[in-house]
């Protein structure tokens, strides 16, 4: 009965140790890839300064992203540890079409597809990148 008991506890913690190898903990998962496209979207948000309207705006746009929780759709934080920036392009009307993430993984698509159809308050200009660091 003992040799039966120790086997059957011996299973049971393989079975334990497998399944959690099979998904990352946050000490051991690896930092996501860059984006090599993120360079050149952060450099046409930096190119829109220095601007009085887009100075206001950011603080309006960012207000109204934090007011509505608009991050916590999709409950992208949870499949990464690591922090995601995404520039979100807008059109004159507030709406995003498209977006760029600083790295390649889970939660950057995630993010992605959470904000693809989200309407921001109208930008001073068009088209407008506005970025966004999601933890």
């Amino acid at each position: 009965m003992m040799t039966r008991t120790l086997a059957l506890a011996s299973v049971t913690l393989l079975l334990f140790s497998g399944c959690a190898s099979l998904h990352p903990t946050a000490s051991d998962e690896a930092p996501p890839p860059s984006n090599p496209d993120f360079a050149s979207a952060m450099a046409r948000f930096n190119a829109q300064f220095p601007n009085e309207q887009a100075s206001r705006y950011e603080e309006v746009s960012i207000n109204y992203n934090n007011n509505l929780k608009l991050d916590e759709r999709g409950n992208c934080h949870q499949r990464s540890r690591y922090p995601v920036v995404i520039v979100l392009t807008l059109d004159a009307s507030g709406k995003v079409i498209g977006s760029t993430t600083d790295v390649i993984n889970a939660k950057a698509e995630c993010f992605r597809q959470a904000y693809a159809a989200v309407q921001l308050p109208p930008p001073p200009f068009a088209p407008y990148q506005k970025p966004i660091r999601l933890r």
